[in-house]
This record gives C-alpha cells, sequence and structure tokens, in this order.
C-alpha cells in the first residue's frame, strides 16, 4: 500500500520552503523594482519551486547532515535543503523544454505559459521560441540561486555539490540521446536512470549534508552512505518509471503514459523488450511515435504487463530497497538517522506521487 510523508519530512519541508519564499520574494521585489517586465519571469521560480514537491532531496541532506554529526536545527542545513531544490526547479524548467512538456504539477509548463502570453500580446517571431527561451533563462536564474545559498560551503562539501551537477547534466544528456536513438538495453537505461535522477535525489545529497556537517566523518561515512543511497536511488527512479507509465495524471500531475508517448529509455520498457514476442514487439516499436494514441498507449501499458516487465521491476526496487537497508543497518550511525533514513526509503518506493 502507499506510504505516507514520515513527520520529519514534513517538517524539513517546511523549513526549506519558508527559506525559498523568503529569498525568492526578496529577489522577486528586487528585480520588479528594476523593470517591471522582470516580474513575471522572476515569480515563475517561486511559483514552480513552492508549488509542490516531495521535497526528499533536502530530506536526504539533512539526515546525512545529522548522521556526520551535525545539529538538526543548524540554519546551514536549510540553506542547502532551499539548494537542493532550486538545482531541481532549474532541471525542472529545462526539462519540460526538452521534452515538450504541457504540464508539471498539474499547472502548465513555464514555456508554454510564455508562449502564450508572447501569442496574446502579438509580438514579434515565433510564440514558440520565446516560450523555450524565458523558460531556459528562468531555469538558469534558478541554478544561480542554488550556488549563493551554499556559497559559504567547505570546500569537500563544494566539491561533491559540483559533481553532483555534472553528474545530473550528464543523465540528462544519456537521456536525450537514449530517448532519440531508441535504446531498449537494461544495462543502459539503469545507467540512464541512475545518473539522471537516482545519484542526486538520494546519494549526493547524503553527501553533501555529511560534508557540510564534518568533511572527516564524512569521509568515513562515504562508502557506506552510497551503498545505502545508490540502490534506494534507483528504487526511487524506477518508480518513477511505473508512475511515468501507468500513474494517473490526477496525482502524478502529468500526462497518463507520458514516458511512453516520450518514448523514455526506462528500465521498465527495456525490461519489456527484452521479454516481448514479435506481436509484442510491434505494439511496443509505436512509444515514442509523434502521433501515438491513447489506444496505442493502453495497449502498450497491457504489453508491459503481459511480458511481466512489471512485476520484474517491482521485484528489483524490492530488491534495491532491501540492499540499502542492509547497507544502512551496518553504517556507524547514531539510531534517529537510521530511523528516519529507513522511513525515507518506504515512503521512496510505496508512494504515488
Amino acid at each position: 500500500m502507499p506510504a505516507t510523508a514520515p513527520e520529519s519530512l514534513l517538517r524539513i519541508a517546511e523549513r526549506v520552503e519558508a527559506r525559498l519564499d523568503g529569498v525568492l520574494a526578496t529577489e522577486l521585489d528586487r528585480w520588479a523594482a528594476l523593470d517591471a517586465d522582470l516580474r513575471e519571469p522572476m515569480a515563475e521560480i517561486r511559483r514552480l519551486v513552492l508549488s509542490g514537491g516531495k521535497r526528499l532531496r533536502p530530506a536526504f541532506c539533512h539526515w546525512g547532515f545529522v548522521a556526520a554529526g551535525g545539529a538538526a536545527t543548524d540554519p546551514e542545513i536549510v540553506d542547502a535543503g532551499a539548494a537542493f531544490e532550486l538545482m531541481h526547479a532549474f532541471a525542472l524548467f529545462h526539462d519540460d523544454v526538452m521534452d515538450d512538456a504541457a504540464s508539471r504539477r498539474g499547472q502548465p509548463t513555464t514555456h508554454t505559459v510564455f508562449a502564450d502570453i508572447h501569442r496574446e500580446a502579438g509580438w514579434s517571431g515565433e510564440s514558440r521560441r520565446f516560450g523555450e527561451g524565458i523558460a531556459i533563462l528562468i531555469g538558469d536564474l534558478a541554478f544561480v540561486y542554488s550556488d549563493q545559498l551554499l556559497r559559504d560551503a567547505n570546500a569537500t562539501a563544494w566539491s561533491i555539490w559540483n559533481e553532483l551537477r555534472v553528474e545530473l547534466n550528464v543523465g540528462q544528456v544519456l537521456d536525450i540521446l537514449g530517448s532519440v536513438s531508441g535504446v531498449r538495453d537494461v544495462a543502459q537505461a539503469e545507467r540512464i536512470c541512475r545518473y539522471k535522477s537516482g545519484k542526486y535525489t538520494i546519494e549526493r545529497p547524503l553527501h553533501l549534508g555529511a560534508a557540510l556537517a564534518d568533511p572527516d566523518r564524512f569521509r568515513e561515512l562515504e562508502d557506506g552512505l552510497s551503498a545505502y543511497g545508490l540502490p534506494l536511488g534507483d528504487a526511487f527512479q524506477m518508480r518513477d518509471d511505473v508512475m511515468g507509465a501507468f500513474g494517473d495524471e490526477s496525482a502524478t500531475g502529468k500526462p497518463v503514459g507520458g514516458d511512453l508517448r516520450e518514448g523514455k529509455p526506462t528500465p521498465l520498457l527495456a525490461r519489456a523488450i527484452a521479454n516481448a514476442t514479435p506481436d509484442q514487439l510491434a505494439v511496443l516499436a509505436r512509444v515514442g511515435a509523434a502521433d501515438l494514441t491513447d489506444a496505442e498507449v493502453a495497449a502498450a501499458q497491457q504489453t508491459i504487463v503481459d511480458t511481466g516487465a512489471l512485476a520484474d521491476l517491482e521485484a528489483t526496487i524490492e530488491q534495491r530497497t532491501a540492499a540499502a537497508l542492509d547497507a544502512l543497518a551496518a553504517l556507524d550511525i547514531d539510531e534517529a538517522p537510521r530511523r528516519e533514513l529507513a522511513a525515507l526509503a518506504d515512503f521512496v518506493i510505496r508512494r504515488e506521487i
């Protein structure tokens, strides 16, 4: 059954959202005072960042910090959590452009909002290109603000921050290449899955939190945190893949079968193709087609089930989570962060959003 968010996650989210609200409101007022034309683009960052989200990255960063001896009330870890949310927003702004997505969290995506503004105003040029250009620049601003919140980080933490950002962008490159080239290899799909999302959602936030608390203690915990974070990050993204293929739009805020419409190189689809009969391969060959119909999405969903791919991926999610929990049990940390990290693991794999 679906898991409810741990209480600690909700408390961390509240503190991070309050910090984000303050920072972004100040920046909006600052730049709108310079030029009123900047109000809507700056407001768009605030709209996306405060419109929802699971706040998992701040939570894993927080408990990595506490596990390494940091104080749970230290404002430095709140800033780090806010930095993660702004970096994630940067990725979403750009991802929506790359995917030509129409909605995010149940709301119109930024590039479509500004394309409509352009169209309604009757401005010169192409509305689509204007909307995409503004969305990319808004994402870049979110990226800069995330850096500003970590400007006082120690050298070890700063190195981790930069590495995770490189990994995120590398993962996005692999995702785009995989989509257009029709990557359907399980190992390659899982590598894309790990780098585009899993590492920067769980392993690297844990690393950053621990390094912010105590670089020496981080080095002692690094391997154990990775042994927990990497398989759980895989499970996290695999759960996303299930929701991307089968999720309810009212819960996910994305169109039903979105990953199938986009032809995403997911481990789920790779497993289905590996096990498909010739007739089933013909159905799955339509995945990612520009003119894919709702009926074809439903047929692809049923084929994924019939090949056993969904059951296999669900079993893999459970196996990777079990490996993560075994590593967590072996970590030399206090019981409070161990308990909270176990609760987060349960939420990550049983969520429906």
